[in-house]
């Protein structure tokens, strides 16, 4: 089974969502393709709100909602006791299910048993390949752009897509990868980096991202950060196998704290940079930063445009907020 095979419109789950931080899933989904998404399901307690319809599983269904996707992000990807009755429901009012959590719905034996009763999918998105190789490192054919990121949560996947959908409305020749379970259920394939064995990270990217014309552009999604002190595995193996030509640094302007690892600080740009740029040497020594993307949702507008300024004199790179500016500047350069 591939994402391609989710029917629509969803229902997309945000549990107890207190914030659409906890629920990147189904932000992304419904900010990328909203014309998917049907409405809302919410528990009393959420405050988190994708501006959908609040339906139930009942009113979802009789509406004519397909699949219901699992919009939230659990740290450490379980799922949660009190989500069982309703995924029974949904499947038993004729939903298919899509997860991208870590613990997969086809290994739970009671969802199993309604699935094979009802004759409903249950798609695990973070399932890797099944044929993993390990990363050569050999150099191949096509440019590639990766995000990386200062932290977790600070719009990695949103500035590629903002840039492939740049490159896209000027007929560059350009395809997204992801990476992530969000992206994911956007894009309709991928692979899921954080899900596959440390050996294979990087071979899973080399077979994402293959060999390709000369003129076209892979824009990888990145994950995590090379610095975090939980997650920097994944992001070195991502930064390895994509073999960047260019990097797209990415902040949270104003974060200062790793997101939930007190203790942790967010490192300055000058070390994010010059580390990203010097592990990704070593698979592609013309690696080089192609621009800096901020989230600036905290900042007004005039400080906002203080800031984009300070890192451009600073850097000498086209610095964008995806939301606020667009992310034109990047492009003009990698079209140049």
């Amino acid at each position: 089974m591939t994402m391609n095979e989710l029917k629509t419109p969803y229902l997309v789950f945000l549990g107890d969502a207190q914030d659409l931080l906890m629920a990147k899933v189904a932000k992304g989904v419904a900010h990328w393709r909203p014309e998917k998404c049907l409405a809302q399901n919410r528990f009393d307690n959420a405050k988190a709100d994708l501006g959908l319809p609040d339906m139930s599983i009942r009113d979802a269904a009789e509406a004519g909602a397909k699949t219901l996707i699992l919009g939230l992000a659990p740290m450490g990807g379980t799922l949660p006791q009190s989500w069982i009755p309703l995924l029974i429901e949904a499947m038993e009012a004729g939903m298919d299910i899509a997860s991208g959590l870590h613990i997969r719905l086809n290994e739970i034996e009671d969802l199993v048993a309604v699935a094979n009763r009802t004759g409903r999918r249950m798609f695990d998105v973070r399932n890797p390949p099944k044929t993993l190789q390990c990363g050569t490192g050999q150099p191949r054919s096509g440019k590639r752009l990766l995000t990386v990121g200062s932290d977790c949560c600070v719009g990695k996947m949103f500035t590629a897509l903002a840039i492939h959908k740049e490159m896209a409305a000027r007929n560059i020749n350009a395809t997204f990868r992801a990476t992530g379970q969000t992206g994911i259920l956007i894009e309709g394939s991928g692979v899921p980096v954080d899900a596959v064995v440390s050996d294979f990270i990087a071979g899973s990217v080399e077979q994402l991202s293959p060999a390709n014309d000369a003129d076209h552009w892979d824009i990888i999604e990145g994950q995590g950060s090379v610095l975090h002190p939980a997650y920097a595995g994944v992001s070195l193996g991502l930064l390895h196998g994509a073999q960047a030509d260019v990097i797209i640094l990415c902040h949270e302007e104003g974060r200062i704290q790793m997101d939930e690892m007190p203790g942790f600080e967010v490192p300055d740009f000058d070390t994010l940079i010059e580390t990203n740029l010097a592990l990704g040497r070593i698979t592609n020594p013309n690696i080089s930063l192609g621009g800096i993307a901020l989230n600036t949702s905290s900042l007004s507008e005039d400080d906002a445009l203080k800031a984009i300024a300070r890192y451009q004199a600073k850097f000498g790179v086209p610095v964008v907020d995806p939301v606020r500016t667009g992310v034109a500047a990047i492009v003009d350069v990698l079209e140049g």
